[in-house]
C-alpha cells in the first residue's frame, strides 16, 4: 500500500527506483515524495478547467467530497488524479555542502547534472584539478564522473566531502588533518533512555552518523527512524556525514537516545503536511512501519517476489564442487549486504567437520550451518539486520566454523537433506524437511561428539538479534563444558602416552647400553684372542727356529777329544749357567746358534765377556773361537738388548 500510493503521487513506475527512493527516507512517505517533488516547486496544472492550482491541492471541501466518493475504501491515501496528469515536473535542485580541509563550498546543481559537473565547480572554488579530487559522502555505491545525479536519488541537502592524496599538504601545521580525524577511534557512551543502560561503542572518525544509529538499532531494537537523540553537535545534521567532521568530542562523547513518540495527527494537519504530495492521509506517521520489523521483506510487502528484485541465485543449482557453490554463496551474500557477515567456510561438509571437530581439544569450534531460502520473507530482515550485525559476525568468528547452503532450489535442498542424513540421521533430517518456507532461514548449531554428531539448537528466522546472541551463548556454555572435558581427557591421554614414551625411551637406552657393553666386551675378547694367537704363533715360530738351530749344532766335543777344545760357560738374564764344549776351531756363529737354541737369539740378546768386558755379540760370526780369544775357556753372560 505504502508504494502504490507513494508511486501513484510521483508518477515513478519503475518498482525498484521506487523502493530505493522509500528506503533512503527510511519509508517515510511525506519526506521520500518531498525529495522528488520539493515544495518551492509546488505549482500544480490543472486539466479539469485549465485553471491553475496554488499552495494546497486540496482543502477540507475536496477531502469531504473524496471521502464521500468512496466511503468503502480500505486505503488512507485518496489518489485524484495520476500524478503525471496533474504535475508538471519543474527541474529539481540540489544543494550540496563540500568540505575540503579547513574549507566549505556551498554548491547548488540541478538533478540532471553529473558528479562531474560538481568537481568542475570545486576546480574553480579549491583550485585543484578536478583529476586529483576523490568525492566522498556518497549515499549509495560507486559513483564516477559520468554519474547523473537523479539516479542517484539523493535528498534535497546533501554533506561531501574532498580528498586529495596525490597532492601534498598544503603546510606543516594542516597536514593531514583531515586524513588524522577519519582514522581516529571516537568511543561513544549511548545512553538507552528507556532501559537506563549505558552501551560504550567504538567507531573510527571514518564511519557515518547512519552506521552509529544502525549500530545503536541493533542494540536497542529502536528502528532508526524511531530513534530520538540528544547530544549531537549543532553541525552533525546529516546522517551521511562522517563522525569526524561531526563536531564530536574527542575521543569520548556521550549521547542518548530513546524511541520517538509521535502524537496522534488530526485531519487536517495530515492534509497540511500532504500539501505537495495531493494527497489525504488519515493515519499517523507511526503507522507505516519499517517492513523489516515485521520481518517481511521488502519485495513480499509488496506482492512481488524477492527473487525476481534480485538479479543472481545465491548459489547455483546442481553444483558438482561444494566449494565453488559456497564462493558464489559468499559473493553474492556480500553483494546484497555488504561486507560485513560472517565468514562461511569455503569447503565441503565434510572439510568444515575436519575443520570444527577433528583438530586438538583447545582448537575445536561449534559448527553454524547457516540454511538460506530466498522465498522467505524473514530472510532479508535476518540477513541484513540479525546476521550481519557486528556483535554476532565478531562472535560467530571467534566461537564457530560458519558453513552455509541455499535452499531456495530443490536440487539443491533435496541435496543438503542427504548430506543432513548421512552426518546428523534421518530425525534431524527430517525436521528440516518439515519447515515450512516462511520458517527460513535456519541457524543449525552442531557440536563433535567422540561417535557423533549432536544438534544442539534449531534458530529459525523469525528472532531478534538479542535472541539469536543468547542462544549463540548458550549452545556456547554446553560446547565449553564438553570442551573442558575432552581437554582434560586429552591433557589425562598426552600424560600417560608421555610417560610411556620416556618408559619406552628409557628401555631403549639401556637396550642401547647393554648391547655397547656385550659388543665391547665382545671386542676386548675378540683382541684378546687375537693376541694369543699371535703370541701362540710366535712362540711356535721361536720354538721351531729353536729346534732347527738346535739340529743344525755341531756334536759336543768329548773331554778325551786330542782336538783343542773351549769350554763356554754363559749366565742367563735369570741367573742360570749352562755349560757347552766347542772346537777351538769352530766358528763363533756356533756359539751364537747354541745361545739361540737355548731360547736366547742373538737378535735380542746381546753375549759379554766378563775381563776384559766386550760385547761378543758385536765380533765377527765368522771367526773361530780361538782368533775371539775364547779359548780355552770363558764365562759369559747374557744381556737383553735395549
Amino acid at each position: 500500500l505504502l508504494l502504490l500510493s507513494f508511486q501513484a503521487c510521483t508518477g515513478i513506475e519503475n518498482i525498484d527506483e521506487a523502493i530505493t527512493l522509500l528506503e533512503q527516507n527510511n519509508w517515510d512517505l511525506v519526506a521520500a515524495i518531498n525529495g522528488v517533488i520539493p515544495q518551492e516547486n509546488g505549482i500544480l496544472q490543472s486539466e479539469y478547467g485549465g485553471e491553475t492550482l496554488h499552495g494546497p491541492a486540496y482543502g477540507p471541501t475536496s477531502h469531504s467530497t473524496a471521502a464521500a466518493s468512496t466511503p468503502s475504501s480500505s486505503s488512507a491515501f485518496h489518489h485524484v488524479v495520476p500524478s503525471r496528469q496533474i504535475v508538471e515536473r519543474q527541474p529539481r535542485m540540489l544543494d550540496f555542502r563540500v568540505e575540503y580541509r579547513d574549507r566549505n563550498v556551498d554548491v547548488v546543481l540541478e538533478d540532471s547534472s553529473t558528479v562531474g559537473d560538481i568537481k568542475h565547480i570545486l576546480e574553480n572554488e579549491l583550485q585543484i584539478p578536478a583529476s586529483k579530487m576523490l568525492l566522498k559522502g556518497w549515499k549509495t555505491g560507486d559513483v564516477d564522473d559520468s554519474t547523473v545525479l537523479k539516479t542517484l536519488h539523493l535528498p534535497k541537502n546533501n554533506s561531501l566531502y574532498v580528498l586529495t592524496p596525490d597532492l601534498p599538504p598544503p603546510s606543516s601545521s594542516h597536514s593531514g588533518a583531515l586524513q588524522e580525524s577519519l582514522n581516529q577511534n571516537f568511543m561513544l557512551i549511548v545512553t538507552h533512555r528507556e532501559v537506563q543502560r549505558e552501551y560504550n561503542l567504538n567507531f573510527s572518525g571514518s564511519s557515518t552518523i547512519q552506521e552509529v544509529k544502525r549500530n545503536v538499532y541493533d542494540l536497542t531494537s529502536i528502528p532508526v527512524r524511531h530513534q530520538s537523540w540528544e547530544g549531537w553537535p549543532p553541525t552533525a545534521t546529516d546522517d551521511s556525514m562522517t563522525l569526524a567532521v561531526s563536531g564530536l568530542a574527542f575521543p569520548c562523547h556521550r549521547l542518548t537516545v530513546g524511541r520517538r513518540t509521535s502524537p496522534v495527527q488530526t485531519r487536517e494537519q495530515t492534509e497540511e503536511q500532504c500539501t505537495d504530495v495531493h494527497m489525504v492521509s488519515d493515519s499517523d506517521g507511526d503507522d507505516f512501519e519499517d517492513a523489516t520489523e515485521f520481518g517481511v521483506d521488502d519485495g513480499e510487502m509488496f506482492g512481488v517476489a524477492s527473487s525476481a528484485l534480485r538479479k543472481s541465485p545465491m548459489m547455483p543449482e546442481n553444483a558438482e564442487n561444494e566449494g565453488d557453490a559456497l564462493l558464489q554463496f559468499t559473493a553474492e551474500f556480500s553483494s546484497r549486504y555488504g561486507d560485513c557477515h560472517p565468514v562461511y567456510f569455503i569447503g565441503s561438509l565434510e572439510a568444515a567437520f575436519q575443520e570444527a571437530f577433528y583438530g586438538k581439544a583447545r582448537d575445536r569450534k561449534l559448527l553454524a550451518i547457516y540454511l538460506h531460502h530466498d522465498e522467505s520473507v524473514l530472510t532479508n530482515v535476518f540477513c541484513s539486520q540479525m546476521l550481519c550485525a557486528e556483535s554476532i559476525v565478531s562472535y560467530l568468528s571467534q566461537n564457530f566454523i560458519t558453513w552455509a547452503w541455499d535452499m531456495t532450489k530443490e536440487a539443491n535442498r533435496a541435496r543438503f537433506l542427504t548430506m543432513c542424513t548421512r552426518h546428523f540421521g534421518s530425525v534431524v533430517a527430517q525436521t528440516i524437511r518439515t519447515q515450512k518456507t516462511d520458517q527460513f532461514p535456519l541457524f543449525l548449531i552442531i557440536m563433535g561428539k567422540r561417535s557423533s554428531n549432536e544438534v544442539l539448537n534449531v534458530i529459525q528466522g523469525n528472532t531478534t538479534v538479542d535472541e539469536l546472541m543468547m542462544r549463540l551463548m548458550a549452545a556456547m556454555e554446553i560446547f565449553s563444558a564438553q570442551q573442558q572435558e575432552d581437554i582434560k581427557d586429552e591433557d589425562e591421554r598426552e600424560a600417560r602416552e608421555n610417560v610411556k614414551r620416556e618408559q619406552d625411551e628409557a628401555y631403549r637406552i639401556s637396550l642401547e647400553a647393554d648391547r655397547a657393553k656385550r659388543e665391547a666386551q665382545e671386542r676386548e675378547m675378540a683382541e684378546q684372542f687375537r693376541l694369543e694367537q699371535i703370541r701362540k704363533e710366535q712362540e711356535e715360530e721361536r720354538e721351531a727356529i729353536r729346534l732347527s738351530l738346535e739340529q743344525s749344532l755341531p756334536p759336543e766335543p768329548k773331554e778325551e777329544s786330542t782336538e783343542s777344545v773351549s769350554k763356554l760357560r754363559i749366565r742367563t738374564p735369570s741367573g742360570e749357567f749352562f755349560e757347552r764344549r766347542f772346537l777351538a776351531s769352530s766358528k763363533l756363529q756356533v756359539v751364537f746358534d747354541f745361545v739361540a737354541s737355548k731360547g736366547y737369539p742373538w737378535e735380542e740378546y746381546k753375549l759379554l765377556g766378563t775381563f776384559p768386558r766386550r760385547d761378543v755379540t758385536q765380533l765377527d760370526p765368522n771367526k773361530s773361537l780361538l782368533e775371539v780369544k775364547l779359548y780355552p775357556q770363558e764365562t759369559l753372560f747374557l744381556e737383553a738388548k735395549e
